[in-house]
Order: C-alpha cells, then sequence, then structure tokens
C-alpha cells in the first residue's frame, strides 16, 4: 500500500486531507497527466459516484483537475462501483474514476480508479499521483473553472448489459424478492433490473438523501431485512452496500446467507455445469475454514489470498478461476467482470435458483461454518505485529491452543485505523474469550 492509495484507493473523511477540494483537483490533474504521458494524447476518463453528499464537489473537482490537463471527462452521475468499472470499458475509455467510500458512513468518501480492463489502476500510476500530491502548489498550474453533466444515457447502457447479457435466459417471475439497497448507488439501479426480469419486489432502503448511505442498512446491518423477508414471505432478500460492489443475501427462512456460502453455492454449480474452471476457488485468509472443508469434500480446492478484492483478482488473473471472493460479500466473476459487482452476484445466486428449482436456504445448506469471531479494535498506530513482544507472544500462545482445531488471523484494515482480529475454533464460548483477551492487549498497546 502507498501512502494515500490503500487497498480500495484513496479514502478518508470528505474535506480532509487528503479528500480536501484543493488536493482532490490536484488528483484528478495528475491521473490525466499520468494518462497524456502513457498514451501521448488527451485521456478519455469517464466518472461515477454514489450517494454521499460530499460526492457532487468531489466530481466536480476531479472533473475540473483532469480537463485542466486537457482530459475529456464524461459522467455516469449517481452509480454503482461497479458500473463505472464496466463503463471504463465499454467505452475504452483510459480510465474510470468512482467517488465513493464504499460501506464506510456518509462523512467518509473516497476515490478509486480503474482502468480500461476493469482493473483497479495499476501501482505505478498510483505513485506518481501519490509525488504529485505532495508537490508546492506552485508546480501546478491555475485550475479551470469547468462543469460537467451527468449522462443519463450511460446508466442505461450499464443496465441493458446486465439486463441482456447477465440476465440473458434468465426469468425471476414468480419469485418474491426484498431488496435492501443501503441509500446507496444501487437505489434506482437494482429495483429496476429485478422488476424487468419478472421478479416480486419489496423494496427497503432506496431513498437517499446524502446522509443516510449504509446507515442503519444494507449489507452491514441485515437485520431488518431478514425480518422483511419472513414478514413478507420472500424467496428470498438482497442487501448491498453503498456502492453495490457487495452482496449478502437472506434465505426464505430469515438466515443470512454471507459472501462464503455464496461462494459455495456458486461453485458447487459450476461443478455440475462442469465449468469450474481448474476445479478450484479463490477466497481470502477471511474465508470460514467450514468452505474449506466442505468444497475438499467435493474435490474443489480452496486458494486463499491476503484480504482485499484486488488480491483475489490477482491470483484469478494469474493461476485462473471462474469464481472468487471474500465473505463480506465482494464477489468477483472474472470471466464476466474484473471488478465485484453485488447485481451480477444477484443474478448468478438467482439463477441457481430457478434452474434447480431449490431454494436458497437448501443450496447453502452443504457448508457448516465453524464458529468465527472477529472483533475490531481501534488503533492510533500499525507497526508491525510481531515487533511488539507482548502482542506477538500473545499471538503465538494462542496459535498453539488451536493447532489444528482452528484458526488464528489479526491483521490491520487496509482502509481504516483498525486491527481486526478473527478466531475460529469449535467451542465460540472459548474463542471469544481468546478474541476479546488478545482484542484488549491491542487496545492496551496500540490504541
Amino acid at each position: 500500500m502507498g501512502k494515500f492509495f490503500g487497498t480500495d484507493g484513496i479514502r478518508g473523511v470528505a474535506g480532509e486531507y487528503p479528500l480536501n477540494e484543493p488536493t482532490v483537483e490536484r488528483i484528478g490533474y495528475s491521473l490525466a497527466k499520468e494518462l497524456t504521458v502513457r498514451l501521448g494524447r488527451s485521456p478519455r476518463i469517464v466518472i461515477g459516484r454514489d450517494t454521499r453528499e460530499s460526492g457532487d464537489w468531489i466530481e466536480s473537482a476531479i472533473a475540473r483537475g483532469a480537463i485542466t490537463a486537457d482530459g475529456q471527462v464524461k459522467s455516469a452521475g449517481v452509480i454503482t462501483t461497479p458500473g463505472v468499472a464496466y463503463l471504463t470499458k465499454a467505452l475504452e475509455a483510459d480510465a474510470g474514476v468512482v467517488i465513493s467510500a464504499s460501506h464506510n458512513p456518509y462523512q467518509d468518501n473516497g476515490i478509486k480508479v480503474f482502468a480500461t480492463s476493469g482493473q483497479k489502476l495499476d501501482d505505478a500510476a498510483e505513485q506518481a499521483i501519490e509525488r504529485d500530491i505532495e508537490l508546492d502548489a506552485s508546480m501546478f498550474p491555475p485550475i479551470k473553472q469547468a462543469t460537467i453533466e451527468s449522462d443519463a444515457s450511460l446508466k442505461e447502457k450499464y443496465l441493458a448489459f446486465l439486463w441482456n447479457e447477465i440476465g440473458a435466459g434468465l426469468t425471476l417471475s414468480g419469485l418474491k424478492l426484498v431488496v435492501d439497497c443501503a441509500n446507496g448507488a444501487s437505489s434506482k439501479l437494482a429495483p429496476k433490473l429485478l422488476a424487468a426480469l419478472g421478479a416480486e419486489l419489496t423494496i427497503l432502503n432506496a431513498v437517499p438523501n446524502g446522509r443516510n448511505i449504509n446507515l442503519d442498512c444494507g449489507s452491514l446491518h441485515p437485520e431488518k431485512l431478514q425480518q422483511a423477508v419472513l414478514a413478507a414471505n420472500a424467496d428470498a432478500g438482497l442487501a448491498f452496500d453503498g456502492d453495490a460492489d457487495r452482496l449478502l443475501m437472506v434465505d426464505e427462512g430469515g438466515q443470512l446467507v454471507d459472501g462464503d456460502q455464496i461462494l459455495f453455492v456458486m461453485a458447487e454449480y459450476f461443478l455440475r455445469k462442469a465449468v469450474l474452471n481448474g476445479n478450484r476457488i479463490v477466497a481470502t485468509v477471511m474465508s470460514n475454514m467450514g468452505l474449506e472443508v466442505a468444497l475438499a469434500e467435493r474435490h474443489i480446492t480452496l486458494v486463499r489470498t491476503s484480504v482485499g478484492d484486488k488480491n483475489v483478482l490477482d491470483e484469478l488473473l494469474k493461476n485462473g478461476g471462474s469464481i472468487g471472493g471474500e465473505q463480506s460479500g465482494h464477489i468477483i466473476f472474472p470471466e464476466i467482470s474484473l471488478a465485484g459487482d453485488g447485481m451480477i452476484t444477484a443474478l448468478e445466486v438467482l439463477r441457481v435458483m430457478t434452474e434447480s428449482k431449490r431454494r436458497l436456504g437448501d443450496l447453502a445448506s452443504g457448508f457448516t461454518r465453524y464458529p468465527q469471531v472477529v472483533i475490531n479494535v481501534r488503533v492510533a498506530r500499525k507497526p508491525p505485529l510481531d515487533s511488539e513482544p507482548c502482542i506477538k507472544d500473545s499471538m503465538t500462545e494462542l496459535e498453539t491452543e488451536l493447532a489444528g482445531n482452528g484458526r488464528l488471523l489479526v491483521r490491520y484494515s487496509g482502509t481504516e485505523n483498525l486491527a481486526r482480529v478473527m478466531i475460529e475454533g469449535q467451542d465460540e464460548a472459548v474463542i471469544r474469550r481468546q478474541a476479546e483477551s488478545l482484542a484488549n492487549l491491542i487496545k492496551e498497546k496500540l490504541g
């Protein structure tokens, strides 16, 4: 990770450095300048945002900076992160810029950049932008006063792709779905797509006001969705996050179906269809041991990467695979899209349900989850964990206790000042006690 670019772009509090207006203008300028050097011509950039109140001015600042460096900018307005990734490739743009902090609260925002392929911007370009951010203001020309209007046809182009290509042959008639849009970027798109495919819908949290994105709703807070699925006697519930690159589901019995279970459902389906590339699934170190066991029973290999969809995608592209993802619901189908897309994931799982004529709870039942406890600890600094003797000794002791019967994972968040303690094991009460003890120690030493 760089100084400003984390595992998912630049992220922080909107209005504060590096997401204050002058710095955002520099980021737009630097991106267009770097692309011009590479291409030898004026770069084409497509930009989109989620529903945060800060998104509009950040988008405008990025655009002004890019236009000052002779970039050509198109705006899709409010659209999902994977929607921008799709448009970048479909329009043969040289870069796609997303203004979003994904699942974070409205006060935060972020800048994520996609290359023409739909992959995230390469490290060299990120490093060049980071160097420019820290230059003296005198090194930059005066920023041009320019405005851009959003082009509604770009959203329609993305919807048409989902409907006509991903949803080809899929009929949701007779399915009753409850959809939680997290008051985010999917608020208009997801209901329109699913209704066009024939589903009977109950829509939750699709009235964004700039401040209610992810607020007690969406994939981070699925409790009300679970209740709504039961109340509506629905076949399934869909929970997106703020920029709709993630999806969690709820089965007909009100039980949560997370990213691990979605990976399991899709792996079984692809195996039956004989299209599971390499008989392997890519997940992260956070995925449950139960997924690994269930896949092994079906002679499917689970390959683990470090946390982050970028790492999952890198492994898929390097060594092959039909699907990869994270427990959080960030799922990638590399033969369809190189970006995690909650709406693509929804259509894929709904296709499994309709083709197999099986309920979601039944499809997910072959995967028995190991008890898992995750505790987030706010930290003031992020030194290497093994450089803190007390923390290192405690981790070593825990790993000895868990040997053969569980897993310990401690890592820092790539986007927040948090340390995450994750323990899996056979007895939830025991691993919770172990996790709390280690979390308290980390808080004492690093908080």
